[in-house]
């Protein structure tokens, strides 16, 4: 990104510290969101969300696989990034391939609760066909198209948004397998199964620009950032996630201040988010 001079700095900081940021919104505002489903017809379901000028695309892919034996009765999620140079300079080479990784780590914790899997969105026990034989594996990709700050919280949103537009074919098991034996499965090209996504949260980052948190920072806000909470948050108003990036440190009796604000936050997100996802599906249908 273009650095910025001392004025432009002064009147991002000075902004923020006023209630008043450059772009004309408040400090809790988001910028607009648009969402569009099934934009990738390979994919069992797909997204595309744009934030301001920040736009990316999340696509699902399901594979019958074979459940671990330390967790026979779950099927697997994994989730992959891709900065594309296209989208920014600075994701040429090693910088894209960071911030891809760090990315998918955060989306990880937020979204599927991190390795414990406490507090997932996505209920990997929904994904078997048959314990300890037979389950669904999901690849979930997300892509940055263009970057202009918030990749976390519309990421989050594109994978929300694809994953309510996913349908997995109905599978039947034939009876008579035994011990080791794969069972034969019968895979439907009519029966789909839809994802209830009611319990997948939306993520709400904190930018801390001076003494003030913004939410949905763009690009310029980010470079004078000190630090980001970000922290997931489900229809409930359950924490499902929190993840930190930047080195400064935070008080921790602060968090529970950062935690009230993205509960509050979080309920507008779903609710716009929601009425989008209704919406571009609506539109799918109609085309």
């Amino acid at each position: 990104m273009v650095g910025l001079s001392v004025g432009e700095k002064h009147f991002i900081n000075g902004g923020i510290s006023q209630n008043l940021r450059s772009d004309g919104r408040k400090r809790e505002t988001y910028r607009p969101i648009f969402v569009e489903t099934g934009v990738i017809p390979q994919a069992n379901g797909s997204a595309r969300v744009r934030i301001g000028a920040t736009e990316v695309i999340a696509s699902v892919k399901a594979e019958l696989g074979k459940p671990s034996a330390l967790q026979p009765n779950k099927g697997k999620i994994a989730i992959f990034v891709d900065c594309s140079p296209v989208a920014e300079p600075t994701f040429e080479a090693r910088g894209g391939e960071e911030l891809s990784a760090e990315l998918a780590t955060a989306l990880q914790c937020c979204l599927l609760g991190g390795k414990s899997g406490s507090g997932a969105g996505i209920d990997p026990s929904s994904l078997v066909v048959a314990e300890g034989k037979i389950c669904w594996d999901l690849y979930i990709d997300g892509l940055v198209i263009c970057s202009d700050g918030n990749l976390l919280d519309a990421l989050g949103a594109a994978i929300k948004a694809a994953l309510s537009n996913t349908g997995i074919p109905k599978v039947n098991v034939a009876a008579g397998a035994s011990g080791d034996e794969q069972p034969d499965v019968d895979i439907s090209d009519e029966e789909f199964l839809q994802f209830d996504t009611s319990g997948i949260p939306v993520i709400v980052t904190l930018t801390k620009v001076g003494r003030h948190y913004i939410v949905d920072a763009t690009s310029e806000e980010e470079s004078q950032m000190s630090s980001a909470v970000s922290i997931s948050v489900n229809r409930k108003g359950h924490v499902c996630g929190l993840t930190k990036r930047g080195g400064a440190g935070i008080d921790p009796s602060v968090i529970s201040d950062m935690i009230s604000v993205a509960q509050h936050i979080s309920e507008q997100l779903i609710n716009k988010l929601d009425s989008e996802i209704s919406a571009a599906e609506a539109d799918e249908d109609e085309a």
